[in-house]
């Protein structure tokens, strides 16, 4: 270690995507003590949604919550000495930092404000062959962050850098770590995972509601993480006193198999072992992140590509009662005949039955055809593609009606990508507090990033135990979500006692059947024995890209409670008892 004697560094997040509650900086600052204050805005789509802001005004590409929020808390930040570092910059760091400039003006402030750049690749597209993106920005490292904050910055905006790598960067400065502190590193990697997105840490969004319920945690309004870090990269999880919510081994759990392929996490300084992670739970909303092993980095950064794909505009045709089958495929016919003199580049048709045909309500015994249609051309798929629908309504199967008047196109969401360049390519740059500029030098060691042998399986469990069909979720915890044109499902056991049959039970092939989306596509199960977790890694589930695929959850959001519902034979004696009679889960 070649870190320096220091007491904890004490790192609260209080954003994890753009949109998130407005009042959680203002929480985190008067909430307990904190040492630094991160916030992270930049979710993979984000990048697009900042990009379509860029084509408005170039002036703009930036997280512009985040000035509302240093209006209402830049006073605090400054009172107690608390240092911010936010990747709100996105597509342009130095903008933002030129407007929080005159905003401490206008408010009465001085505060020190540094910039990480470098990250935007879109002028370089062509010649390291990304194609033509709406955005390209490689995903930086915490180095640069650690020497604005060495020079004495008061708050670092950054653009794109790895999620973690906003606690990294402080902890770097704090302790004096290298390159070399690899472990170091990857345990405050670690941490800074599991806090980057917020509540979700701390019982937001968990599969295991009900067990914190009945404990007796609100999650009402659940507080925001901090991670209290430590010289050789150990860290607790926890939260503010008072606050909502609850950090158990299970919410963080929940965390570590979010948005992680295998048991190599891969970023720009270290590569974290994911299947060293030990965690403690040392008290109420304390939990202890130690054993993480690091490695060398990859020698190269991940580029996170967005695209515009065209243009988008869709009707919905209601059906009710008999026939609904044959009047859906008349609406068919006369709608794409309308549209022969100016087809679509796609058309598609999604019937959707009535719940009851002879239904006791009208909607109950109404089904619906849903017709969307794609082209480059916005004028293709405008008004007069709605017009062609509204045509029909005097001409078409019986009670036709449709659920919205034609309307204008509008843009077809976003391919999210990603591609691989040599770090040496990219320039890591920081301008400094007082306006010098430097280049952040990458890491010289680097390592190629193979797969994790297979641990060995653990004991099967007892045969003997009589068998019941019950939902995954009985046994199980899950968290899901996207990678570009991939997908991850993380399960966990909900207690110690079924790890070995989650092992032996839940394989790639068992998934294909109980989830059949994924049946024609390449799975891959990594086993996380520490965590008592499996991840799988779903190739191809979301293509072209996240926001780009068809359906209700087009980032897959929903697939690991989607899994939990499916139903399967589980040992009976690993099935929760039912409550007591007459006792209720106590809700929010």
């Amino acid at each position: 270690m070649t870190a320096t004697p220091a007491p904890p560094l004490r790192v609260g997040n209080a954003s994890g995507f753009y949109g998130d509650r407005l009042a959680a900086v203002r929480e985190m600052l008067q909430g307990g003590p904190v040492d630094v204050v991160t916030g992270d805005y930049l979710a993979e789509l984000t990048m697009a949604i900042l990009g379509r802001d860029q084509l408005a005004d170039p002036s703009r590409g930036y997280a512009r919550t985040f000035l509302r929020q240093m209006r209402e808390c830049l006073a605090l930040v400054m009172e107690r000495r608390i240092r911010v570092v936010t990747n709100a910059g996105g597509l342009n760091p130095r903008g933002l930092a030129e407007r929080l400039t005159e905003l401490a003006e206008s408010l009465g402030f001085d505060p020190r404000i540094a910039c990480v750049t470098g990250d935007d690749l879109l002028h370089r597209a062509e010649e390291l062959h990304l194609g033509s993106p709406l955005t390209a920005n490689a995903y930086l490292g915490a180095f640069g962050i650690a020497a604005c904050l060495d020079a004495g910055a008061d708050i670092v905006v950054t653009g794109r850098v790895t999620d973690a790598s906003l606690a990294v960067g402080p902890a770097i400065s704090h302790f004096g770590w290298t390159g070399a502190d690899l472990d170091a590193l990857a345990g405050a990697t670690v941490a800074g995972h599991v806090i980057e997105c917020g509540a979700q840490a701390t019982g937001g969004n968990y599969a295991l509601a009900d067990d914190l319920l009945r404990a007796g945690h609100r999650l009402d309004h659940p507080g925001f993480p901090l991670a209290e870090i430590h010289a050789d990269g150990t860290s607790v999880i926890t939260k503010h006193p008072g606050t909502g919510g609850a950090v158990t081994t299970g919410t963080v759990t929940a965390q570590l198999v979010y948005e992680v392929a295998g048991p190599r996490y891969p970023g720009p300084d270290v590569t974290a072992r994911l299947d060293t992670v030990r965690l403690t739970q040392e008290g109420p909303d304390r939990v202890r992140l130690s054993g993480t092993r690091g490695e060398a980095p990859p020698p190269d950064l991940k580029v996170g590509l967005t695209g515009l794909t065209g243009f988008r505009n869709e009707v919905e045709f209601l059906i009710t009662g008999l026939d609904a089958r044959a009047k859906a495929d008349l609406a068919e016919t006369q709608l794409r005949a309308a549209l022969d003199h100016r087809r679509p580049g796609d058309l598609s048709f999604e019937f959707v039955p009535a719940e009851d045909p002879h239904g006791a309500t009208q909607d109950a015994a109404t089904a619906r055809l849903r017709v969307v249609a794609r082209d480059h051309d916005p004028a293709t798929v405008g008004r007069s593609f709605g017009a062609a629908a509204v045509e029909l309504a005097l001409a078409s199967y019986a009670g036709l009606h449709l659920t919205a008047p034609p309307r204008e196109a509008r843009p077809d969401g976003v391919a999210v990508t990603h591609a691989l360049v040599p770090a040496d390519e990219v320039e890591h740059t920081v301008v400094l507090p007082d306006g010098d500029q430097t280049t952040v030098p990458h890491p010289v060691r680097t390592q190629v990033v193979t797969d994790v042998p297979e641990p060995p399986l653990p004991p099967p469990p007892a045969a003997a135990a009589p068998l019941r069909e019950a939902p995954l979720g009985a046994v199980l915890g899950a968290r899901s979500g996207d990678k570009g044109a991939d997908a991850n499902l993380g399960v966990w056991a909900r207690d110690a006692r079924a790890w070995p049959w989650l092992a032996h039970t839940l394989t790639a092939d068992l998934l294909r059947e109980l989830l059949p989306e994924t049946a024609d596509l390449k799975i891959t199960r990594h086993l996380l024995p520490n965590l008592h977790a499996a991840n799988f890694w779903i190739e191809g589930l979301l293509a072209p890209g996240s926001a780009r695929r068809e359906g209700p959850d087009p980032q897959a959001k929903g697939l690991g409670e989607w899994l939990r519902a499916r139903r399967v034979l589980v040992p009976e004696d690993l099935l929760p008892p039912p409550p007591p009679p007459g006792r209720e889960v106590r809700r929010p």
